[in-house]
């Protein structure tokens, strides 16, 4: 199969394992990103740990906590049946427990909230809290809106107040800072009340795509605003310092800046306030005020949730869903989940007290659109809403019951005073909430499966794995259903992989094409009825992006998030195909060959041998040798050296350099890099006959401009005084298809999907 293997065979943990039975049907992909990711390594980096080790490591570890309950509990037993459930792939925990669980961090929960009051005592305690959490492997949420507005009077110094998005500045950049337990980097939520003062600065934050990047932003809704949207009238902006009305604001311009910057780049996204506290199980506790970073567990301050999900393409067996089964898993991972939160290690003590006060737990889903194929069942249809209808009901009363079961021996969650439960008759349940649907991006890869609820990613894809090898990756399931049927190629799947969807492809029968339909084969208005139907019948909240062609106007974004208020979604999240500037690759409809896109990904080796030229440059940190060489596709690297000893501005020029050397040959075009890093300054500006060089970025970007001036008048036999102008260069073209930008750590492309940017070859997740 291809497994690591452990550098150490004395370790008690191999031999043990060995008795527990085989890993059976990890892909290649997913060893590779259990590899990266999961498994234990030395100080080296090298990996010391099987898929095999870790799963029973995880297991036994979570096991330990029946002994907390029962003196006399078969802890190997319970410990077996946890990994069955993982090797078969039925059932994976959140990332932070298959990474963290027995070993020193032992942080396994996924999921935190942290208040934000208004002082700086509060929130600078709130930053230093996030950074511990970072560090643990959490991603954390907030709610901005108990903070004062901008320019707001500020009593103790006698100054003005900065505002809630000037704080969420250095939220981010301290996120920036840390890097999450060595695997996971940290996400955020922001959320921000609509009747703030400062909500329309808040919803065009992220205007910028460069901009508070570590934070995914949803604008909280109240029931009030959406009153006044339906009856086109105004409502409140409300200073929370005071509680006065500071103005009042028409509530459609307002929403209608939601959905233009949600059309324009995919956020802000919209969570229903209202809606989160009508589910809220221990009100007398507090509100509930923000999220998890994916939007789909809301929580109370200090509160963490530790998530797993059901991989439903393991539960159907000869074309039926096997309801004995999934029945059987329902009951394990809920005793699994449950053991969880006693055996965590928490960041914080006020975490580890409200968590374990309300036993929140999220067992949710993966796999649906493959359960759909089984089933023979198209995903944009009444009969598959039915059927995540059904399945979702069935888990959420299973789950329930197996948490009444648990509270018979271990006792309900201490905090069910004033909670809904605490009513005459009612069910004595061991945890607050048992049911969540969260995105899965990561989990899924490992389980060989779809993520979450969303339609398949795409039916074929290109992946790029070591030293730029191309290989077409095809759905197992179409795969299967191909071959049977007769009309698998090689050929075809390239082209299929070209496209990303088989929608209209020649060679392909109608009622397969409507069978493995993809993301962009699905009306918004399915996507959002399929979130509402697993909605219907879970606890807390369901993660899921609502994808809209590039085409998709503001009015079409408008609709959908007025469905997702009618139909009961606690919130909504899209993305228009292509509207992110960072977008570099398309599995379709796009102007460019899928090799060029890819090109521009990966730098394509240098060449042995280059011709260029060396400009001599006057700075202000000394003078600067700019030298530009080119291959057979044009320029291609550009070297700076300093005629003396250069110290940090040596640095810095060389690291431009490299980065644009990078960049030429990653397939960028010259003019757009000059147009970044000219007009750069620095506190030693230099005038020359040539005019007055800003710094040495800008050095750079004068000789490129300069060298690119010559060349082209050469070429056109032109004078040189006569050559083209750089403005008068088209710009960089956008290329527009299914993904939203390049992965941080392997290059690979990001897809957006479940409400986080996802890499479906190594597994990164920007939301943790």
């Amino acid at each position: 199969m291809g497994m690591v293997h452990s550098s150490s065979s004395d370790n008690p943990v191999t031999r043990k394992g060995e008795e527990w039975g085989p890993v059976t049907d990890l892909t290649a992909n997913a060893i590779a990103v259990l590899e990266r990711r999961y498994l234990g390594k030395n100080d080296a980096g090298d990996v010391i740990e099987t898929p095999q080790e870790m799963y029973v490591r995880v297991a036994q570890n979570v096991a330990q906590a029946d002994g907390l309950y029962d003196e006399h509990a078969n802890i190997e037993k319970a410990a077996r049946g946890f990994y069955r459930m993982m090797t078969n792939l039925e059932f994976v925990p959140n990332s932070p427990t298959l990474m963290n669980a027995g070993r020193d961090l032992q942080q396994l929960s996924a999921c935190f909230v942290l208040p934000i009051e208004d002082s700086m005592e509060s929130i600078f305690q709130a930053l230093k809290d996030t950074a511990l959490i970072h560090k643990s492997g959490g991603g954390t949420g907030f709610s901005f809106s108990r903070l004062r507005p901008k320019n707001d009077m500020v009593l103790s110094t006698k100054g003005v107040s900065s505002g809630p998005v000037s704080f969420m500045g250095v939220f981010n950049a301290a996120t920036e800072a840390v890097k999450q337990g060595g695997t996971r980097r940290g996400a955020n939520m922001a959320i921000l009340r609509v009747d703030h003062p400062d909500i329309l600065e808040f919803i065009t934050c992220k205007r910028d795509n460069m901009a508070i990047t570590n934070f995914n932003i949803s604008v909280g809704l109240t029931g009030d605003f959406m009153e006044a949207l339906q009856n086109d009238g105004e409502y409140d902006l409300v200073n929370p310092r005071n509680h006065k009305v500071m103005r009042k604001l028409r509530a459609k311009e307002v929403f209608d800046l939601i959905v233009d910057m949600a059309w324009t780049n995919g956020e802000p996204g919209i969570v229903f306030l209202d809606r989160l506290n009508e589910g809220n199980p221990t009100p007398k506790l507090g509100m509930i005020e923000s999220t998890n970073p994916c939007g789909e567990q809301p929580l109370l301050p200090y509160e963490s949730c530790n998530l797993g999900s059901i991989n439903l393409s393991r539960m159907v067996v000869s074309g039926q869903i096997d309801w004995n089964k999934l029945k059987d898993v329902v009951h394990k991972a809920v005793h699994f989940l449950d053991n969880v939160i006693d055996m965590n290690k928490y960041p914080l003590e006020k975490i580890k007290e409200i968590t374990n006060g309300n036993r929140k737990i999220g067992l949710g889903v993966m796999g649906f659109a493959d359960l759909l194929i089984k089933l023979g069942i198209r995903y944009d249809s009444k009969e598959a809403t039915d059927i995540a209808e059904k399945v979702m009901s069935f888990i959420e009363t299973e789950s329930r019951k197996a948490s009444v079961g648990l509270a018979k021996t271990r006792g309900m969650f201490p905090n069910f005073t004033g909670s809904v439960f605490d009513v005459p008759g009612g069910e004595r349940v061991r945890n607050a909430t048992t049911t969540t649907i969260a995105p899965t991006g990561t989990i899924s890869i490992i389980a060989g499966c779809s993520s979450g609820i969303e339609p398949l990613f795409a039916v074929s894809f290109v992946r790029t794995v070591m030293d730029n090898d191309k290989l077409i990756e095809v759905n197992p399931l179409f795969k299967e259903r191909a071959m049977k049927e007769g009309f698998y190629s090689d050929e075809l799947m390239k082209r299929i992989a070209d496209k990303g969807s088989i929608h209209g492809m020649d060679g392909i029968p109608d009622h397969i094409q409507k069978l493995f339909v993809t993301a962009h084969d699905v009306s918004p208005e399915w996507h959002i009825g399929m979130q509402a139907a697993f909605q219907r019948h879970t606890h807390n909240a369901v993660s899921k992006t609502v994808n809209f062609s590039n085409s998709g106007t503001r009015e079409d974004i408008s609709r959908v998030y007025k469905l997702a208020y009618d139909l009961g979604c606690k919130g909504a999240t899209v993305y228009r195909d292509g509207s992110r500037d960072a977008q570099v690759l398309s599995t379709g409809q796009t102007t460019k060959s899928q090799e060029e896109a890819e090109r521009r990904l990966h730098p394509r080796p240098r060449p042995s041998i280059t011709m260029g030229s060396t400009i001599k440059m006057r700075t202000g940190c000394g003078t600067l040798y700019v030298t530009i060489n080119e291959d057979e596709h044009g320029v291609c690297e550009v070297f700076s050296q300093m005629g003396k000893s250069g110290g940090c501005a040596m640095s810095q020029s060389e690291a431009v350099a490299r980065l644009i050397s990078l960049a030429l040959r990653s397939g960028v075009r010259v003019e757009p890099l000059i147009r970044q890093i000219k007009g750069i300054r620095c506190p030693s500006p230099l005038m020359g006959k040539g005019g007055i060089i800003l710094s040495c970025p800008d050095a750079v970007g004068k000789a490129l401009e300069k060298y690119m001036k010559r060349k082209r008048a050469m070429e056109a036999g032109e004078p040189l005084e006569e050559a083209t102008t750089l403005d008068k260069f088209a710009p960089e073209p956008i290329f527009s298809g299914n993904i939203v930008g390049v992965c941080p750590d392997c290059g690979a492309a990001l897809v957006h999907e479940g409400g986080c940017m996802v890499c479906r070859s190594c597994g990164y997740s920007k939301c943790g």
